[in-house]
């Protein structure tokens, strides 16, 4: 098989990773890939979210199967179009992709099938936005309404953080249209956990768990971050635990999303805070998470590339996932000033001098 990876990441590089390990594959292109990438495939110089030349160059390298990797293509509608060209490709559609293209779809999705999450108000403009945050009880969370890599969440413990929130989302504009909503949801205290799961429209197959850390500094200081590192599996969770998770927030959503018109294929992936041993939805993510991905899939022993391709044709049922039962952690390196601006292309050295049998790069 011909494999297309789309995307440029961390989360890219440990999918060429694994892919290239199936006997099934033959080649592995990456677009448009890094510098680890290359390692493993072919990178080719098209960008992520540029649709057109992504499908002529599937069509003309006769791609048996894409893998989206980042949440932009697949909000676009990549898969939709891809499809309609008799393109295989793992991921959900563009009316499924809402999940995370949203955080208002998603909110309300909640609210209309009683699925656990935080308490939340959704504003549409500027002045309703400020006149709120000089009310609303803090600790406060203030999200942009739709994808900001990671970065367009704002926990609040100041009135006056509040206000930089909704100035950053809704006056600066620095999430671009992403920030013509915000959503105010009320603070929630406990433990975060990263569950993926593999979905084909009916049957879910949990992925082994996960917990990452988003702040950039230890002790979980100083801003968010798409994360700073994770690793699996999660300390503190319990199969009860689990079962409640998928009982009472993701199996609900995937019939209620397939009865909604909206059937959702790939991964999901559901951000979880449990307060007091309950569960409830941070959010919900359309892709591998990155980090979550360079620490859970080094665990898989299972044929990735039958897992995307059962998902596609609606057969997971008949997939059995084995996992290796050693631990993983994955540490992020980003440059000085990330996640705001940060000096780029700085040359990284003495790779040649970590290559053991249990560490990746």
């Amino acid at each position: 098989m011909k494999i297309l990876i789309i995307g440029s990441g961390g989360r890219e590089h440990t999918l060429a990773w694994k892919i290239a390990q199936s006997k099934k594959v033959k080649e592995v292109f990456i677009a448009p890939g890094n510098a680890g990438t290359s390692l493993i495939g072919e990178n080719v110089d098209i960008a992520a979210d540029d649709i057109h030349n992504l499908l002529a160059f599937a069509k003309e390298k006769e791609i048996d199967l894409t893998v989206v990797g980042p949440e932009q293509p697949l909000i676009l509608g990549i898969v939709n179009i891809f499809e309609e060209a008799g393109i295989k490709v793992f991921g959900p559609s563009q009316r499924a992709a809402i999940l995370e293209g949203s955080k208002v779809f998603t909110k309300d999705f909640c609210l209309r099938y009683d699925i656990p999450t935080a308490h939340y108000k959704k504003v549409n403009n500027v002045s309703d936005a400020k006149e709120y945050a000089q009310t609303v009880a803090l600790p406060v969370v203030v999200k942009a309404d739709g994808i900001a890599a990671g970065k367009g969440v704002y926990i609040c413990h100041e009135r006056k953080g509040v206000e930089q929130a909704v100035q950053d989302i809704m006056v600066e504009k620095i999430f671009g249209d992403s920030g013509n909503n915000v959503v105010f949801e009320d603070f929630l205290d406990g433990d975060e956990i990263s569950l993926l799961y593999f979905v084909d429209g009916e049957t879910i197959l949990p992925l082994e768990t996960a917990r990452d850390h988003k702040a950039i500094f230890d002790g979980n200081k100083g801003p968010n971050t798409g994360g700073m590192g994770v690793f699996s599996p999660a300390d503190f969770v319990n199969p009860n635990l689990l079962d409640e998770i998928y009982s009472t927030i993701v199996k609900p959503t995937v019939k209620f999303m397939c009865l909604e018109d909206r059937e959702y294929k790939g991964i999901l992936y559901a951000g979880i805070i449990i307060v007091h041993g309950k569960p409830y939805l941070l959010e919900y993510n359309c892709r591998f998470g990155d980090p979550e991905c360079q620490a859970i899939l080094p665990r898989l022993k299972t044929d990735l590339v039958d897992i995307m391709l059962a998902s596609i044709d609606g057969t997971l049922d008949k997939i059995n996932i084995e996992w290796k039962k050693e631990s993983s952690v994955c540490v992020v390196m980003a440059a000085g000033g990330y996640p705001g601006s940060y000096k780029k292309g700085d040359e990284i050295s003495g790779l040649n001098n970590v290559e053991k049998e249990d560490l990746i790069v």
